[in-house]
């Protein structure tokens, strides 16, 4: 799955799902002429012959990302219009304005979800916050250009993407990032 991420000025809204219909959501997005992203990871799976195969797999299943193409009142429309059950996380408690990611760090997210990247992890946003870490740039190999919060866990180091509803970590070498100015 080499897919090619483009990088525009287009933010992204978090979707939740109430429900574990992915597919179907899926659809429903490109019905509606919405483009979305899902974070995958290969797992493997033993088939009735034993056979262990290797299948791509949601990261977690109740939170798909889709870009702004439309309206906020048209997108609280086509969240609303459906029997499938969805929410777009919101700014904060107190105000019904969905939160968008911007499209820097959505491009980012997404470069690092890459499921051919195999020193990763997933973490959810709670997990995410609680790790200290210094702002950094990647100045040097594959990562080069990508930002982040240098972690260290298990005694190495990671670049850390947080985004709503998750965050994903990549193993790096500490010497390969900056920090930010």
């Amino acid at each position: 799955m080499s897919e090619i991420i483009e990088q525009d000025n287009i933010p992204w809204y978090a979707v939740k799902l109430y429900s574990i219909r992915h597919k179907e959501v899926q659809a429903y997005f490109l019905e509606n002429d919405l483009e979305y992203f899902i974070p995958m990871q290969y797992v493997d799976i033993e088939d009735k012959e034993h056979h262990i195969r290797h299948v791509l797999k949601p990261v977690v299943t109740n939170l798909i990302f889709v870009k702004k193409t439309i309206a906020e009142r048209e997108m609280r429309k086509i969240v609303s219009e459906t029997d499938l059950k969805m929410s777009v996380i919101r700014k904060n408690r107190e105000t019904p304005e969905y939160a968008e990611i911007p499209a820097r760090q959505m491009f980012e997210f997404r470069v690092m979800c890459n499921p051919e990247i195999m020193m990763r992890k997933f973490l959810s946003e709670e997990e995410a916050k609680m790790k200290k870490g210094a702002p950094v740039v990647v100045k040097y190999g594959p990562l080069k250009g990508l930002t982040g919060k240098l972690v260290r866990t298990s005694k190495k180091y990671y670049l850390l993407k947080e985004v709503p509803g998750m965050a994903v970590m990549l193993k790096v070498s500490r010497w390969c990032c900056a920090p930010m100015e």
